[in-house]
């Protein structure tokens, strides 16, 4: 164990602690702290430390920026006062404050799990659809299955249980069900190659979702639709009723930016496939800055610098512009009329992404939809909004009714 400050540094129980108690660290952000500090005796490389904490996981810059900005902030430094961690431009890192290593022994090197979910926990698989595309799939957890329909920036393997974005909830919905998430085409780990495909024909992501189904092996599943994959949901579950056992919608809409009669939100529609396009094609952050803002304003600046570092990994500058712009056109008015399942829609008072408006119609279309109204600004609920227990607790409830 190491002493240093106030602090105490303990690999075995993998914890950071001061007098308050254990100071909360994500798995990466101990992981870069405890190679640097078992490496106090020098500069340790930016190389050395992506090797060390990611293995043979891809990664850029930006990732391990975030986690040294997160283990300063951790230990009381910020990016000018670098008592514990202080930078050597152009080369790495070095831990500086004095320690003192308990039992008059070094420790050995840290093991560092490189996988992304505890052993077991996280099951990934392809499934092929239409067109001979290969879609990646992931399981976590035990019970029920609840099945969320694909949204574009999502990686399956990289939005785990450690994620800053959508860690809180993985681990919270994979407590109670098999909760079962996919890349659609275009993103992630599925095939990247769009050519051929109408990403504008609701049909076709209604089908990828039904092989998602197919391939879990249940007849009847609790769909999750989120954003974009809201109206996907809503077109499954109108046109397969018999495979829906309850259908839960949070921060989506009927209509797409381009049918909701609103010039302003159509302009917007167009600014975001234009800032897809640059932001993809450029190594530029500021654009691809907009789309995380949008979907986490309350994010912090580690946060953000994670979520876009996920953004420009999940997706190539040709695929950008087309995923973004494919559901603006949507309009599923008439199949939420024919939806029959069991339906709870939530949507978060100050959402950025989707107007609350378009929540509320989308209940009103429903027959019997119930209506949850959720006090947050963001889109991506964070682990830190006061709402988030309330999401999980309404889905739950929900569910086992």
């Amino acid at each position: 164990m190491f002493r240093f400050a106030e602090f105490e540094l303990e690999p075995g129980a993998r914890e950071l602690r001061n007098e308050s108690g254990p100071v909360h660290m994500e798995p990466q952000v101990f992981d870069v702290l405890m190679h640097l500090a078992e490496h106090r005796d020098r500069v340790v490389s930016k190389n050395e430390l992506l090797d060390a904490v990611w293995g043979h996981r891809f990664v850029t810059e930006s990732a391990l920026t975030s986690r040294i900005r997160s283990a300063r902030r951790a230990v009381g430094d910020t990016g000018e006062r670098q008592a514990v961690i202080k930078t050597s431009h152009g080369v790495g890192y070095r831990f500086v404050a004095d320690v003192e290593v308990v039992d008059g022994q070094e420790p050995g090197p840290v093991q560092v799990d490189n996988t992304p979910e505890p052993a077991g926990a996280l099951r990934i698989r392809f499934v092929e659809v239409d067109g001979g595309v290969s879609l990646a799939m992931a399981e976590t957890g035990d019970g029920p299955y609840l099945v969320k329909t694909a949204t574009w920036l999502t990686q399956v393997d990289k939005d785990t249980h450690d994620s800053p974005i959508w860690g809180h909830w993985i681990r919270a919905l994979s407590r109670r069900y098999s909760y079962v998430r996919y890349d659609p085409r275009g993103c992630g780990l599925s095939d990247r190659n769009l050519a051929g495909c109408d990403l504008t024909n609701l049909d076709l992501w209604v089908d990828d979702l039904r092989r998602v189904i197919d391939a879990v092996g249940q007849e009847r599943v609790a769909l999750l639709g989120v954003s974009q994959g809201g109206p996907v949901a809503v077109g499954f579950a109108a046109r397969y009723p018999e495979r829906v056992s309850h259908l839960i919608l949070y921060g989506t809409y009927a209509r797409g930016k381009r049918r909701r009669g609103d010039p302003v939100q159509a302009d917007e529609a167009a600014l975001h496939v234009d800032l897809a396009r640059v932001g993809w094609s450029t190594d530029n952050d500021m654009f691809r800055e907009v789309f995380a803002r949008q979907f986490v304003p309350d994010a912090q600046t580690d946060e953000i610098a994670w979520f876009n570092d996920q953004l420009r990994m999940t997706t190539n500058s040709t695929n950008a512009p087309l995923l973004e712009g494919a559901f603006h056109n949507i309009d599923v008015t008439d199949l939420a009329r024919k939806v029959t399942a069991p339906t709870l829609v939530l949507h978060a008072t100050g959402d950025r992404g989707v107007p609350f408006e378009e929540g509320r119609k989308l209940a009103g279309l429903i027959p019997s939809a119930r209506f949850v109204a959720l006090s947050s600004r963001n889109h991506v609920l964070l682990q830190r909004d006061a709402a988030f227990p309330q999401f999980i607790n309404e889905i739950e409830r929900f569910t086992t009714t």
